[in-house]
């Protein structure tokens, strides 16, 4: 308990001290590649999301999602790549393969799709390679270049928005 508030405390400072002088970076690339980063401690039903992602109307080439759990029971098996405050050290070093590929993947759009900001979840959307982001407005705006004014709970709302939004953009 007491390793992992300082492991926390370090990783927010890790976080705020890389986003001093964090600039996004502007792209006029069309989106084919998603990447997904959901906090499962505050959604349930994270396949529910991505069945309403894929069945948009828009054609995604492909959509890899990471998952963001705060505790792993002993016995429980997750099938889809995860991550926890476990993942890294307490210089912020991830010790995690599939965290590192997904942080090192040059994704078109990253869906930061969690309300709440953790050190873990803000430190991975902001080491991503990703091209744009799009996310909750209750996250520090410095992460995303997009910010929905949604909740969790309002997944198609959330969607939506973000297709028309890219539509605008000209992104889709």
């Amino acid at each position: 308990m007491f390793y992992r508030k300082i492991k926390e405390f370090f990783l927010k400072k890790i976080v705020k001290k890389g986003l001093l002088n964090y600039k996004l970076e502007n792209s006029d690339e069309k989106v084919r590649t998603v990447g997904v980063l959901i906090d499962v401690s505050e959604v349930s039903l994270k396949e529910s999301f991505l069945d309403k992602l894929s069945k948009s109307d828009v054609d995604f080439e492909s959509i890899q999602i990471l998952v963001f759990k705060d505790k792993i029971k002993k016995n429980e098996v997750v099938e889809v790549p995860f991550f926890t405050l476990k993942s890294f050290g307490i210089t912020g070093k991830v010790s995690k393969g599939e965290v590192q590929e997904f942080i090192n993947t040059p994704f078109d759009l990253l869906v930061n799709f969690y309300e709440e900001s953790k050190p873990a979840l803000d430190f991975v959307a902001k080491k991503s390679k990703a091209k744009f982001k799009v996310g909750f407005s209750s996250v520090d705006e410095r992460i995303n270049h997009l910010m929905i004014s949604s909740t969790m709970k309002n997944e198609e709302e959330f969607i939506s928005e973000m297709i028309k939004y890219l539509r605008i953009l000209n992104k889709i």
